[in-house]
């Protein structure tokens, strides 16, 4: 069976709007990606660089720059996007937040719920309530999600994520695998499709 995965975080703007996009992708080719949640700033800090430390390295890690792209391709993808009153999120925190919802099986409206509300509604202050706050509107087990959301066996798990992650050579979010391909950016969703279309053609 072709390995699809999709390593994602919700405290990411680039995550959010790929997440907007993934359930129809996942509709068109008849096929699941495994939603995985990671932390950027972890992965990047697993590989040992990351483009965030310091002043920006080039222009497309300008925090301006970032914000008017994202508002473009949500623009583009009909969806709303506000900048959050900090750049400065716990990436963490929501990271778990995922992986405590898709330990209830709702991690596809959990990550795209909880994204909207960092990206989308302008939600502030953005923490734990805001996780606990989206997961009982989904109708989650909110005592068992408030439970694993701090459990050291999420804490594990994203760790582990993320650790998986880089030995698959996931530098960034989003990133989808398919089969041995691999796919950084929700930019790059053309060419994921692409890639899903000339298997379903038969492709090798």
């Amino acid at each position: 069976m072709q390995t699809l995965e999709f390593y994602f975080s919700p405290g990411s703007r680039y995550s959010y709007l790929a997440l907007s996009q993934v359930p129809a992708l996942e509709q068109r080719f008849g096929k699941q990606f495994d939603w995985i949640p990671v932390v950027g700033k972890r992965v990047r800090a697993i590989r040992g660089v990351d483009p965030f430390s310091g002043p920006p390295q080039s222009g497309q890690y300008d925090w301006e720059y970032r914000r008017i792209d994202a508002e473009a391709w949500a623009d583009l993808y009909g969806i709303a996007f506000l900048e959050p009153q900090s750049v400065v999120v716990d990436s963490d925190l929501f990271g778990r937040g995922a992986i405590a919802a898709k330990k209830q099986d709702l991690v596809r409206e959990y990550s795209w719920e909880l994204a909207s509300e960092v990206f989308g509604r302008g939600t502030w202050p953005l923490d734990e309530a805001v996780c606990i706050r989206t997961a009982r509107s989904l109708g989650l087990d909110v005592a068992e999600f408030s439970k694993l959301l701090s459990s050291e066996e999420v804490r594990t798990e994203i760790e582990t994520n993320c650790s998986s992650a880089v030995e698959k050579g996931v530098f960034g979010t989003p990133t989808f695998l398919v089969g041995s391909k691999r796919f950084w950016g929700n930019d790059r969703i053309p060419l994921v499709t692409h890639e899903l279309s000339r298997l379903e053609k038969g492709g090798a």
